[in-house]
């Protein structure tokens, strides 16, 4: 499908808004989210099922040419089967009318989204860890969501209440008085919306097509670098030499007392049991809530507090220099996962992405290897080893005595000038030199072979191969190896 581009000065924002939905609205809500599911666990055992038949067959001794054909899971190709099987699929057939079709065309675009992903993971097309093949989301765990992209998707006029297709119109627990004036002014238009049930309450999210001009930042000519961590969330040094510091409020470490003591009141009810069937008892749901409660207050101060800081970074500078961290491998350490996802690392770097394209300024981000806290800021010498425990840097060449995370930052900081030309050392900005220098340790892993298929796994090591196309279902040209 043709990815969707914005106007020129217009960029794609989302609006989230709480609902008040009331006994029906909400029953429609679940309905709605739970077809969704459905129509996905549907697609994943449509697909896979000519996988395993293939197995079969190649077990029988059939030939490759008289083997079954590949099921396409194109989004297309999809819809057709799907239409075709709803009527008289008994799955489907006494309820898929209650819904709009555009919960069932929910669960068909994030499976053909999910094999997409699988077979780019296995062609080595996707960055990250492997993927494997999708599987069924189960009704106990599943995420309840469903987006509307055609029908009627409005804010009403009174900016309490929103309209969404088959729903109908559901107040807001908030005014929505934001996005109702740039829609009256033209200057904002509805895409689509996404109901999401999260932490006990229902949430709209409006993506619009908005017109944003670009804000002239207070020191356009001025450069930062910014040094992330958790005893201190941002260190930021700039061109001229200021520095600033940005505490970590550390949210959740503060809820932890309170969540601890009502986790140990869910435990004690009685909760819901899938192998015995036994339902929730209405202690227990109450309970459930007010644990819901802690952790829905803990990440809204984490989302407040982050905006403050990515909106008043990308207000000032004209050039931002951020790490590329490996955040995903910095959560295997299980002696501080629990303060680095707290302290939300990714989306900083993510919000300062959006937020320095709106205000016109550059962001540089540095190499992922790039020895910003063991070279010296002041005349360029890069340390071997520099253990974490070490908070203060000791330069041996020049003698400079300076914190690690500052240090770090300055280096950052010089990175945004020699990006055109330099070292991206604080202290030699103007060298012309190469841009990463050397002689600290890099670390490098051999790559573990990789793993070979098994003969239980649907697909097996013939998994077609599918290219891109905007209308019509793709084609299976070559097999993928495993």
């Amino acid at each position: 499908m043709k990815k969707f581009r914005p106007q020129p000065g217009f960029v794609v924002q989302a609006y989230r808004f709480a609902l008040d939905p009331n006994a029906a609205q909400e029953a429609a809500l679940g309905s709605h989210c739970g077809a969704a599911r459905a129509a996905y666990n549907w697609a994943v055992g449509w697909v896979t099922a000519s996988w395993w038949q293939r197995r079969a067959e190649e077990t029988y001794g059939v030939a490759g040419a008289e083997l079954t054909e590949w099921r396409p899971w194109s989004l297309p190709s999809l819809r057709k089967a799907f239409n075709e099987a709803k009527r008289t699929d008994p799955r489907f057939a006494s309820w898929w009318e209650e819904n709009s079709k555009e919960a069932y065309s929910t669960g068909l675009a994030n499976a053909s989204a999910a094999f997409d992903n699988y077979a780019k993971s296995k062609n080595g097309k996707r960055c990250g860890r492997r993927m494997g093949a999708p599987r069924f989301k189960s009704k106990r765990k599943a995420r309840l969501s469903c987006r509307f992209t055609t029908g009627t998707i409005r804010v009403d006029a009174d900016g309490r209440h929103v309209t969404l297709p088959r729903l109908g119109t559901i107040r807001t627990h908030e005014p929505v008085a934001g996005l109702l004036a740039r829609v009256q002014a033209g200057t904002a238009r509805i895409l689509s919306a996404t109901v999401r049930h999260e932490r006990g309450r229902w949430f709209v999210s409006f993506h619009a097509e908005v017109k944003r001009d670009l804000a002239r930042v207070a020191r356009p000519g001025v450069a930062v670098g910014i040094d992330l961590g958790i005893k201190t969330l941002a260190v930021m040094a700039d061109s001229t030499g200021e520095i600033r510091e940005v505490s970590n409020p550390r949210h959740l470490d503060a809820a932890l007392k309170r969540l601890r003591r009502v986790s140990r009141t869910v435990s004690r009810r009685r909760g819901p049991d899938r192998r015995t069937g036994q339902q929730p008892s209405r202690r227990w749901e109450k309970a459930n809530k007010a644990r819901s409660r802690v952790h829905y207050r803990v990440a809204n101060l984490r989302e407040d507090a982050l905006h403050k800081l990515t909106s008043a970074v990308a207000a000032e500078y004209g050039t931002v220099v951020v790490e590329d961290l490996n955040i995903a491998g910095m959560l295997r350490n299980r002696c501080l996962a629990r303060r680095i996802a707290d302290a939300a690392f990714g989306e900083i770097r993510r919000q300062l992405t959006c937020k320095t394209q709106w205000n016109g300024c550059r962001i540089v981000a540095a190499d992922r290897w790039y020895p910003s806290s063991k070279t010296c800021s002041e005349c360029g010498a890069v340390k071997a080893k520099l253990p974490l425990h070490n908070r203060t840097y000791h330069c041996d060449a020049c003698g400079l005595v300076i914190d690690r995370d500052a240090n770090a930052a300055h280096n950052l900081a010089a990175l945004a000038a020699a990006a055109v030309t330099g070292t991206g050392v604080a202290g030699d900005p103007d060298a012309v030199k190469a841009l990463k220098p050397r002689g600290a340790d890099r670390k490098t892993r051999t790559t573990p072979p990789g793993r070979k298929a098994g003969r239980g796994r649907a697909g097996g090591a013939t998994l077609p191969q599918q290219q891109q196309t905007e209308t019509r279902d793709r084609p299976h040209i070559e097999a993928l190896t495993l």
